[in-house]
């Protein structure tokens, strides 16, 4: 995915809520900034990594949802800034309206897309830490690495390699075998 580009005005959420649904975009601070396309592995991990939450979260029949990209998350009202994370995890029903997470989610994951890598390494990391996001992954396909930010718990910037199983750090009991993701995927 080629890296987002700025638009020059700022933008107001009526404003966004406005454009077509064809169109991905993200607004930092009043800034929109469209996205392209993800690719094919892109979406065959965010299927992999939604679906095994899911799983998770259903099973133990608690109360959090898992959301996969597009869904919009508003972290701040003024200046306006909405995201939209490639999977989230939303355990206060509160923040959710029939358009979008308002506040926070739970867990976050973002896919690096070759184009735009410092964009979740740095940015989002970044409004992720600041807005009150518990814990967030970042899951590179290019350099077989998953770094783990559990905010919560001041651990930042902990690497992984494809062959770890990881804690997801809000549950108690919950890992992901990237092990056997990568094989499913042939990655």
């Amino acid at each position: 995915m080629p890296a987002l580009q700025p638009q020059s005005q700022i933008i107001s959420l009526e404003q966004y809520e406005a454009l077509p649904e064809d169109i991905r975009a993200e607004v930092f601070e009043g800034q929109i900034y469209y996205m392209a396309s993800p690719s094919q592995i892109h979406q065959s991990i965010l299927l992999e990594l939604s679906t095994l939450l899911n799983f998770y979260v259903k099973s133990r029949k608690g109360d959090c949802k898992v959301f996969p990209a597009p869904f919009d998350v508003k972290l701040s009202d003024n200046p306006l800034t909405i995201v939209q994370p490639d999977i989230m995890t939303v355990c206060d029903k509160d923040k959710l309206d029939e358009n979008r997470c308002n506040g926070a989610p739970d867990f976050i994951i973002e896919i690096v897309s070759p184009g735009n890598p410092s964009d979740d390494y740095i940015r989002k990391a970044y409004y992720y830490k600041n807005y009150g996001v518990r814990e967030y992954w970042i899951v590179d396909p290019k350099r077989r690495l998953v770094t783990v930010n559990y905010f919560e718990g001041d651990l930042l910037n902990l690497q992984y390699s494809f062959e770890a199983t990881i804690k997801v750090n809000i549950y108690d009991d919950l890992y992901i075998n990237f092990f056997d993701i990568a094989g499913l995927l042939n990655i």
